[in-house]
């Protein structure tokens, strides 16, 4: 099938379905009867052709209205059509030429009636009374004024040149000055106007958005925008307001010409100078006031480079650091009534030593105009070398006066050219303009080239009172303000290419029809005539036929795949038995936070933090590694925490930086008081950053997995640092020190600058609890949550302050802390770091050229990433990085799926084709929905390959495929039809998140710039 035959078949549906919801013409086609002679065989071609025709029009209306399926079938009524086109008379027609001819068709069908049902009178034609009115041609032809009555169907409008409909009908009906076509000595200028006499019920636009390129040699469409309203008003275009419209239009003229001389007048204040680059005027006296005023640092602009300095004109002194946040003060008071006082942070001591010389700054300087200051690391500014006190006085004096000037003429200007543009407006805004009025009822709209596309219609319910979308077999509700995003034009590739209005003072043309005898609303079969109501049913009834035959192949289907499962099932119960003994000896993984135990909560005192802690621990080290732990600790207070717990008796592995967890058969005498009791457990642990334990616990108690985390190490590094507070002052001092060590060491890690390769939200929920302003009651719960963790029980130290800590969580009260809230906070953490892996997996496919399986993974990382976002600056990622990647796995996809298309080899087709359908074209509305340009772009790449498919020849069968594609992947709706569900993410630890993190971001930093 041609090219053209595809286009025209597409625009029949569109035209069909406008015209199907004009209950006025469906009454038409329904009640149509042939002629009696239609039994006799056909006189002429036309008989042969329309009366068919008509007759699988009537079926397929009658299938519309009374049919059970989804949707109908209408390849018999495009058939005919086709054979149509196959002619050689029709071999070239374009969409509005198929309008014409189908509209010749429907007017032929109802003459040959109407001429035979009024025999000896001159018949009536409703489909010429429905859709043909009359204009009257006014004009001058080498002197000679002439006037011509013509019939007219659906309109044409050119579309080039013009912003909306109403300039469009103003250039068509009036033709200007046309040369004669005599000869020159013989020419008279001549010219016409159209004036319409009679306007039809169904007024119809034929929008012409092709031209043919003479270079190219091929046709263009026209992509410029073109607005038009839901109501137009046709008073102006009338006859009988010729002489009120022509004083209209003049006025128009010449209010049109005095917004030019405004306009140009406006742009030389706009755009001022006589060089290559134009400024504001108003601009221009501004800088030359700025110049005046600034005061050279130096005679020479050379003096002050220091050629020891760095690049950007900076000295060699290091920058002043910023202070510590006052957050650090304010977030958490409670902490501060017990212990020793929390020494200041590294960056606050070093801008406190920092000498004054290294904190200078440049001179500022004075704008009267702005008030800026260049930024200090700046190359100096220019400055005049000499100017005086008195010359500055008087230029600055002139420079304000003429400013002042320009400003007022400008607002003038551009007051005087509103006040223009609002009187044009306005100029047929009268009452006795605006008795014509239609409201529009269709719009076909077109997306793709001159040469190939998709079809789309919008038609407006009355009784919905909304407009909806049919979309091939899809009948959506939608709105005026997407109807203007896919019809106007200039935006995308889609466009309007025909504007259906209806009289809105005739409301005949889409009221229902009611019974005569009970005065009910005909609906359904009760529309029908009796012989397409029997029609109806007959296939009614076939299509019963085939569901009870399609519900039985599935019955025999799920008879089938159910006797599979209880086979598979069997099987499955068998290898269970055998690995149920091994898996229930395994250890359940605990989570990192544990609940408080449950004990009474006292109700005397409102801050839990400063309340006295039951506690019954020994305060004396019963075994040699806390001995040891302590010792080193008193004496070496200020060394780092690494340093302190390095000094125990249990040596860090220097060789293996990395996490060691091991069960020794027999662990070492000394560290271990006492035998091995049943039910407990030795481990060795060798935790980075922190030193290697052997630890004795229950057997179930302890979590090795837990203790490995980045929150657990910093814990057990702030208990190692409170070590000499515990020996002096017991376990409630020590908790004071060690919690306001590690939230000191989380909020600057919350407030530090770091590299794309690592991210402290990952490892800490502080750390994105403070970014993203959680409450302090948030912080302080979550803090002493993780001190009161049950696996920091494997020494005595570390068992009281975990004491401590729990007899604090017993001690808030219900209304001090919310735990909906508290709830809330860390289900948005979790959703934050389930989007990291979404993530990570997704770029980690990518690097490795795995496109199909990236996808989904990018897809909804940006998905889960955007909803984060919506909350807050830091509870995401960078949605630029993953936007990127989304639209570059699909461009990766899309350009893998076209070239095994282009092999012509079936199976590469298919499989092309079946990427595009389960993968591409189920995303794209996810990336027109946000009108991203760079999305857009992307979609219309994609769209534009496979559009340059139609104009090359092919096989039958690919252009068939490609035929049955391209409506699904030009659809502009953004609706989301069908998608995959989200990818299975498989159990991961803090640590493998964080070095997987870290890996693929120092490689995506290493690609370079244009290809991130």
């Amino acid at each position: 099938m041609s090219q053209s035959v595809t286009n025209a078949s597409l625009f029949l549906l569109d035209l069909l379905k406008s015209l199907f919801n004009l209950l006025e013409f469906q009454r038409l086609v329904l009640n149509y009867s042939p002629p009696a002679r239609v039994h006799d065989l056909p006189r002429n071609q036309k008989e042969h052709r329309n009366l068919p025709f008509m007759q699988e029009l009537r079926n397929l209306f009658s299938l519309m209205v009374g049919s059970k399926r989804k949707y109908v079938d209408p390849s018999r009524a495009v058939e005919i059509l086709k054979d149509a086109f196959k002619s050689s008379e029709l071999q070239q027609q374009d969409v509005s030429e198929f309008t014409h001819k189908l509209l010749d068709w429907l007017e032929d069908a109802f003459q040959m009636k109407a001429e035979e049902d009024r025999e000896g009178e001159k018949p009536k034609n409703p489909m010429v009374e429905l859709f043909y009115g009359r204009f009257l041609a006014v004009g001058v032809l080498e002197g000679k004024k002439f006037e011509n009555t013509e019939m007219f169907g659906q309109y044409p409008l050119q579309v080039n040149g013009f912003k909306d409909l109403h300039e469009c009908l103003e250039a068509a009906m009036i033709e200007g000055e046309i040369e004669s076509l005599h000869s020159a000595e013989n020419s008279a200028r001549s010219g016409q106007e159209h004036w319409f006499t009679e306007l039809p019920p169904v007024l119809t636009f034929e929008l012409s958005r092709f031209e043919f390129n003479q270079a190219l040699g091929r046709p263009e469409k026209i992509h410029n925008k073109l607005e038009f309203p839901s109501m137009l008003y046709m008073d102006r275009y009338m006859d009988r307001n010729r002489e009120i419209t022509r004083i209209k239009r003049e006025e128009i003229r010449r209010l049109k010409e005095h917004l030019t001389l405004l306009q140009q007048r406006l742009e030389r204040y706009l755009s001022y100078g006589s060089g290559p680059k134009r400024f504001p005027l108003a601009d221009v006296l501004q800088y030359a006031m700025e110049f005046a005023s600034s005061k050279p640092v130096c005679t020479s602009p050379v003096e002050d480079i220091d050629s020891s300095a760095p690049p950007g004109g900076t000295t060699g002194q290091p920058p002043p650091l910023p202070s510590s946040s006052a957050a650090e003060q304010d977030l958490l008071p409670p902490l501060e009534s017990s212990g020793p006082a929390l020494a200041p942070p590294p960056a606050a001591a070093a801008a406190s030593a920092t000498p004054p010389a290294a904190q200078q700054q440049r001179i500022p300087i004075h704008k009267p105009f702005t008030q800026s200051r260049l930024p200090p690391d700046l190359p100096m500014h220019p400055a005049p070398r000499h100017i005086t006190e008195e010359e500055l006085r008087v230029l600055e004096s002139c420079l304000h006066r003429w400013r002042s000037e320009v400003e007022n003429d400008t607002r003038d200007l551009q007051g005087s050219i509103t006040r223009i543009h609002r009187t044009i407006e306005l100029m047929y805004s009268d009452k006795s303009m605006m008795q014509v009025p239609y409201r529009l009822h269709a719009v076909l709209v077109h997306e793709g080239q001159a040469n190939a596309g998709h079809y789309w219609a919008y038609i407006y319910d009355p009784h919905q009172r909304c407009w909806m979308k049919y979309n091939d077999i899809a009948v959506t509700k939608s709105s005026w303000e997407e109807l203007v995003r896919d019809s106007f034009g200039g935006y995308r590739n889609a466009s309007a290419y025909c504007l259906m209005y209806i009289n809105d003072k005739k409301p005949f043309l889409i009221e229902e029809e009611f019974d005569k005898e009970t005065g009910q609303i005909l609906s359904g079969m009760d529309k029908l005539p009796p012989d397409l109501k029997h029609y109806v049913k007959e296939d009614n009834e076939l299509f019963d036929k085939e569901m009870e035959e399609w519900d039985a192949l599935q019955a025999r289907k799920a008879q089938q795949e159910k006797l599979a499962l209880a086979a598979a099932a069997a099987a499955a119960a068998a290898s269970a038995a055998s690995s149920n003994s091994t898996s229930s000896s395994s250890p359940q993984p605990m989570s990192i936070e544990s609940s408080p135990p449950d004990n009474s909560v006292p109700q005397q005192e409102p801050e839990y933090m400063e309340q006295p802690s039951p506690t019954n621990d020994s305060k004396h080290l019963q075994e040699d590694t806390e001995r040891a732990i302590s010792r080193a600790a008193a004496e070496q207070e200020e060394r780092s925490p690494e340093a302190l717990l390095n000094a125990s008796l249990s040596p860090p592995i220097p060789s293996q930086p990395e996490v060691q967890i091991g069960l020794p058969c027999s662990p070492p005498p000394d560290l271990v008081k006492g035998d091995e009791t049943p039910g407990q457990r030795t481990v060795e642990v060798a935790i980075p950053h922190v030193g290697t334990f052997v630890i004795e616990s229950e057997e179930g108690g302890y979590d090795d997995e837990a203790m490995m985390t980045p929150n657990m190490q910093g814990v057990i590094m702030a208990i190692g640092k409170s070590g000499s507070v515990y020996e002096k002052n017991g376990p409630e001092a020590a908790f004071f020190q060690a919690i306001k060590l590690e939230y000191a060491r989380l909020l600057r890690f919350a407030q530090e600058d770091v590299t794309p390769q690592h991210d402290y939200r990952l490892q800490h929920i502080i750390v994105y609890f403070i970014q993203n302003q959680a409450p302090k009651k948030i912080l302080e719960r979550t803090l002493l949550t993780q001190f009161a963790d049950r696996n920091l029980a494997f020494d005595e130290r570390c068992k009281s302050i975990m004491n401590v800590a729990r007899a604090k969580l017993d001690l808030i009260k219900p209304e001090e802390v919310s735990m909906d809230e508290y709830e809330m906070w860390h289900q948005a953490y979790r959703n934050f770091r389930e989007t990291t892996l979404y993530m990570v997996t997704g770029l980690e496919l990518f690097q490795k050229s795995n496109y199909a399986e990236a996808l989904m993974y990018l897809i909804y990382s940006y998905q889960y990433n955007r909803e984060l976002l919506s909350k807050g600056l830091y509870r995401g990622h960078s949605e630029e990085l993953l936007g990127h990647y989304r639209r570059e796995c699909l461009l990766k996809l899309n350009e893998q799926a076209a070239a095994m298309f282009e092999s012509g080899e079936e199976p590469d087709v298919s499989a092309g084709l079946g990427v595009m359908n389960e993968l591409v074209v189920p995303c794209i509305p996810l990336l027109l929905v946000h009108d991203a340009e760079k999305d857009l772009l992307a979609v219309e790449d994609m769209r534009n390959r496979w559009c340059s498919y139609l104009g090359q020849e092919m096989e039958a069968n690919l252009q068939e495929k490609l035929t049955d594609f391209l409506p699904k992947l030009l659809d502009c709706s953004t609706e989301i039809k069908s998608f995959h569900d989200p990818p299975k993410i498989p159990g991961y630890s803090t640590l493998e998140l964080c070095e997987r993190f870290g890996c693929v971001m120092a490689a995506l930093c290493r690609v370079p710039g244009e290809g991130r």
